[in-house]
């Protein structure tokens, strides 16, 4: 049974996880606005969104050992002044060179404060709980991309883009406030040496990924220094994989993703977080460029997202004890596939309202996907090993959102070209073959979640079928 200090705790980092991922994918609408106002090139303010992931994608495996030198508590609190301190200082930045070193200060304290808050929250739950812990945690993280469209359209319209960052001040104390009275602090084990080499291979790897995503991205690609990125990257992750195999104290104990349902989840979770992800963005440009609707406009018709979100909540923890892990994963992946096919053929004669249903069973599907996956995650973690796992899992998350535009961006481009060579229309549309791409990753998803265990899970269901109790006996 959840106490009302559990609930409240998951609830505080679920606030962090939607500030934090808000921030995030918010900068990116007000991007043009904030070129213009600092005198530089669009692609130079790129470097906003860049610096923040990369940071993010740096640090975040070394919230494992920050968690266990200095205690939670003291962590998680110096997280959160740090996020909202440096977004108040993000406001106030008068040149693009001062707000790129505070957004890197910001993806410090973001780096730190989810992980460990989830860590948190997962340390002290019964692994009968898990379920509900997790959809309150995953659930603003959801809401936060899907949102940001309209928000930062909103913001950027009427007001100043400085707004983008100034609104996590309240929100940033009233998280402080809470966390002071709700986090507690713990006696710590003797903490281990800091694994440097670990850090710098594996540092090194991640933001050599993310930067390979953000050049991707790009809409004149410099393919020889990307190809440069990628090969460099690939090779500091394999020495990293190599050195946290060996090492005795390493960085992150990788050793964890023996347990096949943390390997399996967070395998498929990362093909569907970049799936889900990409969606919200495709969306955006199609109903902009497309259907030639304003940025409120669209905006809220990705919103339908968000209504699919709410109208599934309730009913997901159902689903899973009555259905399991397996079978809700094969087919919320399926459905995603499904919606995402579905949207490339949307039209600019499409009725509104078949265009919210697609979009509202799309945001239904990622609802208890991400919910599932992030469950069976930690079903069979033991607590010994849990920093661990939540580290693993943020890095994986973080680094699917960071590709997910990437490939959002990719697929687009590519479906230019594919559209010209298969389509008879006289003018073929690129945003048909980019879905269709984009759900081929939906449908990787799906394929990961069929190898998964019958019984994957069941541990942590509190209501299975007559037929499975009998099987036990």
């Amino acid at each position: 049974m959840i106490s009302p200090r559990q609930r409240n705790v998951a609830l505080l980092v679920a606030g962090c996880f939607f500030m934090e991922n808000l921030d995030g994918t918010i900068v990116t609408i007000a991007t043009p606005r904030i070129a213009t106002s600092l005198h530089v090139a669009p692609t130079a303010a790129g470097l906003l969104i860049t610096s923040y992931l990369i940071t993010l994608a740096v640090l975040i495996p070394l919230s494992a050992w920050m968690t266990t030198r200095y205690g939670a508590r003291p962590v998680f609190l110096a997280a959160i002044v740090i996020f909202t301190a440096s977004s108040s200082a993000c406001a106030a930045s008068s040149s693009l060179g001062l707000l790129v070193a505070m957004r890197v200060v910001q993806g410090f304290g973001g780096a730190m404060m989810v992980p460990v808050g989830r860590l948190v929250v997962l340390s002290r739950a019964a692994k009968s709980d898990l379920m509900r812990i997790m959809s309150f945690i995953v659930w603003p993280g959801l809401v936060a991309p899907i949102i940001a469209p309209l928000a930062g359209g909103l913001i950027t319209t009427y007001t100043s883009w400085r707004w983008i960052f100034l609104i996590n001040a309240p929100l940033g104390v009233i998280a402080f406030a809470v966390a002071w009275r709700l986090i507690e602090g713990a006696a710590q084990p003797a903490p281990p040496r800091l694994d440097r080499l670990g850090l710098l291979l594996v540092g090194g790897g991640l933001a050599g990924v993310t930067y390979f995503a953000h050049l991707l991205s790009l809409s004149d690609p410099q393919w020889a220094l990307i190809a440069l990125i990628g090969v460099a990257a690939t090779a500091l992750l394999a020495g990293g994989v190599r050195h946290l195999l060996v090492t005795h104290d390493p960085l992150v104990n990788i050793h964890v993703l023996r347990i096949d349902s943390l390997r399996h989840s967070l395998s498929g979770s990362t093909l569907f977080w970049v799936a889900v992800n990409a969606v919200p963005f495709l969306l955006t440009l199609l109903f902009e460029e497309r259907f030639r609707w304003s940025p409120v406009h669209a905006g809220a018709i990705v919103l339908a997202v968000f209504a699919g979100d709410v109208a599934i909540k309730p009913a997901t923890t159902r689903i899973l004890n009555r259905c399991g892990f397996r079978a809700t994963l094969v087919a919320t992946t399926a459905t995603l596939c499904a919606t995402i096919v579905a949207a490339g053929f949307l039209g600019r004669g499409t009725p509104v309202a078949l265009i919210v249903v697609v979009v509202a069973l799309s945001g239904a599907a990622r609802s208890v996907g991400l919910t599932a996956y992030s469950t069976l995650a930690f079903s069979e973690v033991p607590e010994q090993q849990m920093r661990y796992a939540t580290a693993l899992a943020a890095t994986a998350q973080q680094l699917a959102a960071g590709l997910a535009i990437a490939a959002a961006t990719l697929a687009l481009r590519a479906g230019g070209p594919l559209a010209r060579a298969f389509s008879s229309a006289s003018q073929p549309d690129a945003y048909t073959f980019a879905f269709a791409l984009m759900a081929l990753v939906a449908l990787a998803a799906c394929v990961s979640a069929t190898r998964l265990h019958p019984a994957a899970g069941d541990a942590i269901r509190s209501a299975r079928r007559p037929s499975e109790r009998a099987a036990e006996v």
